[in-house]
């Protein structure tokens, strides 16, 4: 019979020689456990976000059973639980309405059960910010094992990107440059194994960013999901949380103020997507360090893109990873970073950047030789967003930093996709795109429709880019003179709820700017108008309504109210 053992939280259900000790033990018993595994090791906890549903994350059950093996090599307890997978290509009506729902089934999973540490397995856009954010309100020990991108597409001889080119070649067929049957040959090579979008989309952005922030282990972000290396770094992985969860290294002992902001630096230097600004927000709030919106401007306003990936550039994740990784990158942008703080592997950044080689200056281009000079996000204030909106300049196109037009304005995406292309839609070059009703209420969830097509009577002119404003987000795959986030939305009663079409419009990038012009008087008369004859809220029951009722603005990261902060590891009361 074992005896108990202080300093792991899992030691008060498996240590004492009580009824609820036996239960506890006996119950696991079931599964094929020896007495011998309850002798006060660490118990680690999987959290596996694996899916047939979610093809980012198909293999990962695999990937599990790595972890395991280095969970038992290094004399730890491994027991896997599932969490809910979001599809970001399969779920309706947006991945992102689900993240905080995750969120909250990841914490209350690591806070019920008996474990010491956590490994956590996402990929799929939305996944791993989930499950960081319910880790991170927690904070236990904590590492990452990313899905990895899958293989580089293919066709007809050349690279393809997901979602890159998925807007590309539909942009094509629409202008009429490219035949439909073509566009559906190009089906099959894209996604070619599992594993994320192997462009710089969200999910290649956020492992970065678990990497950049010291929270898994080298060439987490990169390594292909099919590629042997990925199951070698579980393996590894496995081994290191144990150390972990000796020597008590929580979580907010990694995600300092400092990590944050390499993770924001590092999101420029690469071309990383829009997505992380609400996922970072949200994961900072958890933890309570201090992040604001302006933040994500300020810090990333000097590094230039080094990284020459779609949608900001040329190449894929499997070259990146052939290049020398993030390591590589992050080895030319040390003097930005801050570089002694503690990871996961128990060495500092710049003892993990020294080993680093670059092996294709192509891919990872130097300081003075960028890809592009302007990165980073803009953040954009004015009458039309007065709580912020973001753009990704080096997406955009450089002719259209700064634009004045004409407002054409659609209320709704159902709306938008029934007129785009109307030959009597009044609509030329020089307009601005405003799609509403598409933020965290309005949707609800904020989906990515920000990248509007646009209308095929200018596609057939040539056109290829134009200013763009919503209160949505947009893919890390899309490109484009987008302007997104914007704060408050229109479901909201922000000012972007009563632009009309013919309004002008004032961009300026440069100036980070963004207004409605009209005058302050009649901003008033139309919000009063507005305000009159609002619609009553669509969603009276479930995870709908309490999403509705309690999700912040895109300014505050989009989590629930009641989330934000730490619930902590302590659970007093016994199941018994």
């Amino acid at each position: 019979m074992p005896s108990q053992k202080p300093g792991f939280r899992s030691a008060k259900n498996y240590g004492p020689q009580t009824r609820d000790g036996f239960i506890h033990r006996s119950w696991m018993k079931s599964e094929g456990l020896p007495s011998s595994v309850f002798d006060g090791r660490p118990v680690i906890g999987i959290c596996n976000t694996w899916s047939e549903l979610t093809p980012c994350n198909a293999h990962l059950r695999d990937i599990s059973e790595f972890v395991k093996r280095g969970v038992w090599e290094a004399g730890g307890l491994p027991l896997e639980f599932p969490a809910m997978s979001l599809g970001e290509t399969q779920m309706r009506p947006t991945a992102m309405l689900f993240r905080n729902l995750l969120a909250m089934e990841v914490e209350e999973s690591i806070r019920g059960n008996p474990i010491d540490a956590v490994v956590l397995l996402g990929g799929c856009d939305k996944t791993t910010p989930g499950q960081l954010m319910g880790a991170a309100s927690v904070d236990l020990p904590t590492m990452v094992v990313s899905s990895g991108p899958m293989l580089n597409g293919k066709f007809r001889g050349q690279d393809i990107g997901s979602g890159t080119d998925v807007w590309k070649f539909s942009e094509s067929v629409r202008a009429g440059e490219m035949e439909l049957k073509d566009f559906m040959s190009a089906e099959s090579g894209m996604s070619r194994s599992a594993g994320t979008c192997m462009t710089m989309g969200s999910a290649s952005t956020f492992a970065s960013i678990v990497e950049a922030m010291g929270l898994s282990l080298s060439y987490n972000a990169t390594i292909p999901a099919v590629d042997s290396r990925r199951r070698a770094l579980a393996h590894e992985t496995g081994r290191t949380i144990v150390d972990l969860a000796r020597r008590d290294v929580r979580l907010s002992k990694i995600l300092t103020r400092e990590a944050f902001e390499n993770a924001i630096r590092v999101i420029a230097a690469i071309g990383g997507s829009t997505n992380a600004v609400l996922h970072l927000l949200a994961v900072a709030g958890r933890l309570g360090v201090k992040l604001d919106l302006i933040d994500f401007d300020r810090l990333s306003s000097e590094i230039p893109l080094i990284v020459d990936l779609q949608p900001s550039g040329h190449f894929l994740m499997e070259d990146f990873h052939y290049a020398g990784g993030l390591p590589a990158a992050m080895k030319e942008l040390a003097p930005w970073l801050a570089l002694d703080g503690l990871t996961v592997s128990g060495r500092t950044h710049r003892e993990v950047i020294a080993e680093a080689e670059c092996f294709n200056r192509d891919v990872i281009r130097t300081v003075a030789n960028p890809v592009r000079a302007t990165a980073g996000i803009w953040v954009l204030k004015g009458n039309l967003c007065p709580d912020g909106a973001i753009m990704k300049p080096s997406a955009a196109a450089d002719s259209l930093y700064r634009h004045r037009g004409t407002a054409v304005v659609f209320e709704s995406i159902e709306d938008f996709k029934a007129r785009v292309d109307d030959p009597e839609l009044d609509v030329d070059e020089n307009s601005i795109l405003v799609l509403k009703g598409c933020g965290p209420k309005g949707y609800p969830g904020m989906p990515e429709v920000g990248n509007m097509p646009l209308p095929r009577k200018l596609l057939a002119r040539g056109v290829k880019d134009m200013v763009r404003i919503s209160d949505a987000r947009m893919s890390g795959t899309a490109f484009g003179s987008v302007i997104l986030h914007v704060s408050p939305e229109a479901e909201a009663g922000g000012p972007l709820a009563i632009v009309r079409n013919g309004d002008e419009i004032a961009f300026d990038g440069p100036a980070r700017k963004l207004d409605l012009l009209i005058s302050d008087a009649e901003m008033a008369k139309r919000l009063a108008e507005w305000n009159r004859t609002r619609a009553a809220p669509k969603y009276g029951r479930g995870y709908y309504k309490l999403y509705y009722d309690h999700v912040l603005q895109a300014d505050r990261g989009c989590d629930l109210d009641f989330l934000v902060g730490g619930s902590g590891d302590v659970v007093d009361r016994e199941s018994h």
